[in-house]
């Protein structure tokens, strides 16, 4: 593997883990870039992937029923979006759109359920500190969070 997924070690939100850990992380994220003004996901698509950025800035839009769209808030490196992959949601409750060129890594909804499932002790760090990363207007994160956790732990 290559590129973006070699900083991972250096990226705050995975400091401290060990080797086992790192390699299980760097097999679940996967590399994403993209140019100025392209359309991360629209409002309503599926939400499959949670994205870090590594590099760039991006813009959360949301468009009420009834109104013009608008831009909640914009997102730089470091910062994480795609919250509806992990809250369980289906459809992604705003779209996003890249401000400048993009580098980040995204990790697929479906291989954090499986991660929970084969490592809950890596996940949990790893979804604590990305609900402790995340956006003021999203300070209720770990709880929308914590009972996905606990159902997937319940688990066979």
């Amino acid at each position: 593997m290559g590129g973006m997924l070699d900083t991972v070690p250096l990226i705050p939100l995975f400091e401290g883990l060990n080797a086992q850990q790192t390699t299980m992380l760097l097999a679940a994220f996967e590399n994403f870039s993209c140019p100025e003004e392209t359309v991360i996901f629209e409002q309503g698509d599926a939400a499959n992937y949670l994205y870090l950025i590594i590099r760039g800035s991006i813009s959360l839009l949301y468009k009420p029923y009834d109104g013009e769209q608008l831009v909640l808030t914009r997102l730089k490196e470091g910062d994480v979006f795609g919250w509806s992959a992990v809250v369980g949601t289906n459809k992604y409750t705003s779209g996003a759109v890249s401000n400048s060129n993009l580098d980040a890594i995204r990790l697929r909804r479906d291989h954090l359920l499986e991660l929970m499932k084969t490592d809950p002790e890596t996940s949990k760090i790893i979804i604590d500190r990305l609900a402790l990363n995340v956006s003021p207007r999203w300070k209720n994160a770990y709880k929308q969070i914590e009972p996905l956790i606990k159902t997937e732990r319940k688990s066979p």
